[in-house]
């Protein structure tokens, strides 16, 4: 018998003013009874519309139909048809836009917590289980993967599951993409990051770290070396500035570099090799995910006070709601319909660690307000005149955006690129302008969500299957 309550069970969370200080993850998880609760409130549509919002196409009526029954294991497998990284994404996809977004529930109510419940079954099964996983007989075909974010793990997952030999190549001196260097510990333990690749592992896929493609090696001398097909899943990590002055001045980071400092190079530690300024107060610029991790980050690394500055108000603010809530719910200030025009700081000429710029001390705001809609649709923000301020802070973060790094595209001859610096690919195979090579996730989008990386991965490594195969 269905649930018909109007709302999800509630998911248990750290207190604010406890989590507020410590990276150890803020949501808790469900019960198995309160996952089997909810998973009863599905009502089995005939039609499942929240299967279309899911990038992957997870069978979600079945998954939370063997969930409400308590057949969790049964669930998982479900799950793990479609999706390579369950955990991950019960955790950090934006389910409220996709899946839980489609569900009939919401109509009248609150959708069904289908994130809430894959995150349960997934915990669930990597804590218990003591199946040996299978490596599949190999075909004799090498595949090359550029990238280990969740573009690139789900393409190599998919395709070492039907015999290939697949190497990734990784950057970074450790695998997992922007699942480690982007997400905080409390959104997103690194733990169920490495399960979810030491899973991998064991269906053969190869990992080289410290591989810098564009530099180390060439797609071109990997095709060279054996690789028949390349899937470029390198991201976008390169920083967008707002190139106002003071940008220069110490204590100015981007997001990209803050986040990565801290969840990569363990800048939270006070012994870390690659340190951030710490304590004080901070202003982030932006109003994305990003933003908020960033925020959260900065407060529990000791800053006195953090700001969010975003241009827009609440109602266009692109970040999760629940990411937002949270923060609020830790004391972070929204500063909503403020723009940064100049980051303030001081020069000491007899300070020799400062030979050029100086400090942050302060950033000077303009207020906004909502003018006429954009060519997206949004009301576009405009100054109010005379309305400047000066905001005391000694950090500044900016966290407006991404794009994908130039790297690859200027040692690929004849690789094709939108205006955006994104890889241009045939949306239904991944495919790009030259033979075997194809490319998905940020790297073709620019930011954007994990899932969605992840369903591009698919997409190019069946692509791959069928052109390796007919080759």
């Amino acid at each position: 018998m269905a649930n018909m309550a109007m709302k999800k069970n509630p998911m248990p969370a750290q207190d604010p003013t406890v989590r507020a200080h410590n990276f150890d993850e803020v949501a808790l998880g469900y019960t198995p009874e309160q996952a089997m609760d909810e998973a009863a409130r599905c009502l089995n549509c005939k039609k499942p519309v929240c299967i279309d919002g899911c990038p992957v196409q997870i069978n979600i009526p079945l998954f939370l139909a063997q969930a409400a029954r308590g057949e969790f294991e049964e669930a998982y497998q479900t799950i793990a048809l479609s999706s390579s990284l369950p955990a991950v994404c019960g955790r950090v996809c934006p389910q409220e836009s996709q899946c839980e977004g489609k569900c009939v529930r919401g109509i009248k109510g609150e959708p069904v917590g289908i994130g809430r419940i894959e995150r349960f079954v997934a915990d669930l099964h990597n804590a218990n289980t003591t199946a040996e996983v299978v490596k599949p007989a190999s075909n004799g075909r090498r595949v090359a993967v550029v990238g280990s974010g969740p573009s690139g793990l789900t393409c190599a997952g998919d395709l070492a599951k039907k015999g290939y030999d697949v190497t990734i190549f990784e950057a970074f001196h450790v695998a997992g993409g922007v699942l480690v260097y982007g997400i905080p510990e409390f959104r997103l333990p690194k733990s169920i990051v490495a399960k979810e690749i030491e899973g991998l592992k064991k269906l053969g896929v190869k990992i080289a770290t410290n591989v810098v493609i564009g530099r180390t090696l060439s797609i071109e001398e990997l095709m060279e070396e054996g690789y028949e097909a390349v899937f470029i899943g390198s991201g976008a990590g390169l920083p967008r500035f707002m190139n106002i002055p003071g940008e220069n001045l110490k204590g100015v980071y981007s997001a990209n570099e803050y986040l990565t400092r801290v969840n990569l190079m363990k800048a939270y530690r006070t012994d870390g090799a690659t340190p951030v300024m710490r304590g004080g107060k901070v202003a982030v610029v932006g109003g994305g995910n990003v933003a908020m991790d960033a925020a959260r980050t900065a407060l529990r690394l000791g800053a006195e006070k953090v700001y969010i500055v975003y241009r827009r108000s609440m109602e266009e603010l692109p970040a999760r709601r629940e990411e937002v809530e949270h923060a609020q719910e830790e004391g972070i200030e929204f500063l909503l319909l403020n723009n940064p025009v100049e980051i303030l700081g001081y020069r000491n000429p007899n300070d020799k660690r400062d030979p050029q710029n100086g400090f942050v001390t302060g950033m000077r705001v303009i207020r906004m307000e909502l003018g006429e809609p954009d060519e997206k649709g949004r009301r576009r923000p405009v100054e109010i005149p005379g309305s400047e301020y000066v905001l005391d802070v000694d950090t500044v973060v900016m966290s407006i955006g991404t794009s994908p790094n130039p790297l690859i595209k200027d040692t690929t001859e004849g690789l094709e690129i939108n205006r955006w610096g994104g890889i241009v690919v045939d949306e239904a195979t991944g495919k790009t302008s030259l033979e075997g090579i194809y490319a998905g996730g940020d790297a073709v989008t620019g930011a954007a969500t994990v899932i969605l990386a992840m369903g591009a991965g698919k997409t190019a490594a069946a692509a791959i299957d069928e052109y390796l195969s007919a080759k």
